[in-house]
């Protein structure tokens, strides 16, 4: 355990191009990063794993408690081999469970075929299951109205609700609160747990009712699903006390009267001592303060579930301040039996293909022990966890990695030929900021530690190849140099080929020859002002981008969809563009919101304008169709939905689109409007209550 805690190893091994922990920073100005050989190890019992948490922990605290905390999921990623949320995946697989497949639709933009995500919206071509402000919607494509609602039973929270649907089933997933470390303590009462995450699972065969409810005092990063079974990721913080700071001493009045008591006018604890005082506190921590918890609501009962301890397993260096768990859930059972597995660690990033899931892990620390002065940024390494959920029952831990820099999205991962590719950017180490001079009567003062998350000088990016060798994900290849000075902005990994996209003032588009596993190289690059954030396969060559237009000094002037050839990948061409004046569009962050169907080339994308009036600019709030058919981007036309008198403009925003047969659905947090696809006139419009 000493050893499995307190040791670095040695540096990963070296592809073409050098290891990510070997020799000094290159011409790019690449800053070396000593890398783990990052092995899987499960504890032998709960005393070795209350006493690993509690060391670890123990080194990650500072005076005010700990300073890292769970955030969400990076947002969504490519796809190999096809182009899932077309129709052809729909005819393919039709959902199971006893449902009768609707008409020819569209699915879910997923990053892999046959892997769905979850969304705010799912249909099966006979029904349309959508969740909007708390409640879930199911509505009748065909007879244009709602069927059946249900009120969720968690409040509806400021972040988007999730579906996965199965034949009859709907697993919704509400996020609830950010996980997060709660520093302080007031009085001498505990302090409130962070609100959890929640799956209800829902029988939709008729009025909709709910299955079964779990709630996990984690955050919810993300899920996958294949079939019918689900994998759900949460990611726990420890809920530890730590006292508040004592006040500082109040100063005499005018009158020269003593403070009130002489509590306030003790002198305040060092940062140093409130260090020691909550590493003391960490050593005493019991294990629940740890282990995180799931209660199933069912039958009218409910039960309280933990992880087993042999079920938790750690690479043998970590942070100690997070578990990340991975749940099963068949939506054809019940939520009584997920199966969590743990790995001591946080989550970033989720990507999975059939047969396996990986989490990205960017760890971080926050102040320094002595709590003075911020401790210098780490030169990023970002820790890779893969899970085997060939199966249909408990995954399986299998093997740990990591790499140099940081991953963008879940789209910055891809497995190929049995070897998982990387995508990430190294940003320079931020020196430690030296005190200014003090100002007469005042405690010095410190600068604000450099941003270097929009690029910088010595900033550059990497795709790294990544084979299974045992228990370790080590590296066989690896190419450096992309983008120096600049950051990823998108990446798409297509088969045998990579497209990575990085900006600072103008936008190289690097097309990446991945044929040879250990030999990755950059076979071409188009530059271009202005930047894509999603990329997406058109077929035959061609590839769709989705981002922003800038000047050429980098301002960025509004939405921008490209259409590229990359069929010859040394010489990548740009055949294409539309652009919306001060525009944006959903798709930028997250790619569930477009829509491209390769069959007629109908392409959708919610877009809103800021700041501009023209008549014939695209209105806030609507979806904007387009035509990417002949080696051009083309405007259909734009769809907007009724708005009331009582609706804020919000609520009236499209937010996601889908195709039934020849109509095209529009999807805002008010309700679905149909539209002809061809000609975008208004057929049905269904209101939610």
């Amino acid at each position: 355990m000493a050893a499995g805690l307190g040791l670095a190893g040695c540096s990963s091994s070296a592809g073409s191009g050098g290891g990510p922990g070997g020799g000094p920073a290159d011409g790019g100005g690449r800053q070396p990063v000593q890398l783990a050989a990052v092995r899987l190890a499960a504890f032998h019992d709960c005393a070795a794993l209350l006493s690993g948490l509690r060391r670890a922990t123990a080194e990650q605290v500072g005076p005010y408690g700990l300073g890292t905390f769970g955030y969400g999921p990076g947002v969504a990623g490519p796809m190999a081999g096809g182009a899932p949320g077309d129709a052809v995946a729909a005819r393919e697989a039709a959902p199971g469970g006893g449902a009768a497949p609707g008409q020819d639709h569209s699915t879910t933009n997923v990053q892999e075929a046959g892997v769905d995500e979850p969304d705010l919206v799912k249909t099966d071509g006979r029904r349309i299951v959508a969740v909007a402000r708390g409640r879930l919607y199911v509505v009748d494509a065909a007879a244009h109205r709602v069927t059946g609602s249900l009120t969720l039973p968690g409040p509806p929270g400021a972040v988007d609700d999730d579906l996965l649907l199965s034949g009859d089933r709907v697993l919704v997933v509400e996020r609830g609160g950010m996980t997060m470390p709660l520093p302080f303590r007031g009085g001498d009462g505990e302090s409130p747990r962070p609100a959890g995450s929640r799956l209800t699972l829902v029988d939709i065969s008729s009025a909709p009712r709910v299955v079964s409810t779990l709630t996990a005092d984690g955050f919810y990063v993300d899920a996958r699903q294949v079939g019918a079974v689900a994998r759900v990721v949460v990611r726990s913080a420890p809920h530890i006390n730590f006292p508040l700071p004592q006040p500082r001493s109040r100063p005499q009045s005018r009158t020269g009267a003593p403070p009130a008591s002489s509590e306030s006018s003790a002198a305040p604890a060092t940062p140093a001592e409130r260090t020691r005082a909550n590493q003391e506190i960490v050593r005493r921590a019991p294990l629940a303060d740890w282990l995180p918890t799931f209660e199933v609501t069912r039958g009218g009962g409910t039960e309280t579930q933990r992880v087993p301890c042999g079920q938790v397993s750690h690479p043998p260096t970590y942070a100690g301040t997070s578990l990340l768990s991975v749940l099963t859930v068949d939506l054809n059972g019940d939520l009584g039996a997920t199966m969590p597995v743990s790995v001591v660690g946080g989550g970033q990033a989720v990507y999975a293909s059939a047969k396996a899931l990986y989490v990205t892990d960017r760890t971080w620390r926050g102040a320094g022990a002595a709590g003075d002065v911020p401790a210098p940024a780490p030169a990023g390494r970002t820790d890779i966890y893969k899970f085997d959920i060939s199966g249909t029952g408990r995954p399986r831990y299998v093997a740990s990695g990591a790499v140099a820099g940081d991953v963008l999205n879940q789209y910055s991962l891809s497995e190929y030929g049995g070897n998982l590719r990387v995508a990430t950017t190294t940003f320079p180490v931020a020196p430690r900021p030296r005190p200014l001079p003090p100002v007469p009567g005042r405690a010095a003062a410190t600068p604000a530690t450099p941003n270097t998350t929009s690029g910088s000088a010595t900033s550059q990016s990497s795709v790294y190849v990544l084979g299974q060798r045992g228990d370790r994900l080590a590296t066989i290849g690896e190419l450096d140099g992309l983008g120096a000075g600049e950051r990823i902005y998108a990446v798409r990994f297509l088969g045998p080929t990579g497209y990575v996209v990085t900006f600072r003032q103008t936008d190289p588009l690097h097309v990446l020859d991945l044929r040879d596993p250990r030999a990755p190289r950059q076979a071409g690059q188009l530059k271009i002002n202005g930047y894509s954030s999603y990329l997406h396969p058109a077929g035959n060559g061609l590839l769709i981008g989705v981002g922003q237009d800038a000047t050429a000094e980098g301002r960025t002037t509004g939405t921008q969809v490209s259409l590229f050839d990359v069929r010859d990948p040394a010489d990548p061409r740009r055949l294409s563009t539309y652009t919306v004046a001060s525009g944006s569009s959903e798709v930028e962050f997250d790619p569930h919101a477009f829509l491209y169907r390769p069959d007629t080339g109908l392409t959708v994308l919610p877009v809103q304008q800021v700041g501009i009036v023209a008549p014939d600019a695209v209105r806030a709030g609507q979806a904007l169709v387009l035509s990417v058919r002949d080696h051009e981007v083309r405007e259909v036309g734009t769809v907007g939905q009724p708005r009331a008198e009582n609706q804020p403009a919000p609520y009236t925003t499209i937010r996601r689109s889908l195709t039934i047969g020849t109509t095209l659905w529009t999807l805002s947090d008010v309700g679905l409007q149909a539209s002809d696809a061809a000609t975008l006139s208004q057929r049905a419009w269904v209101p939610f209550a």
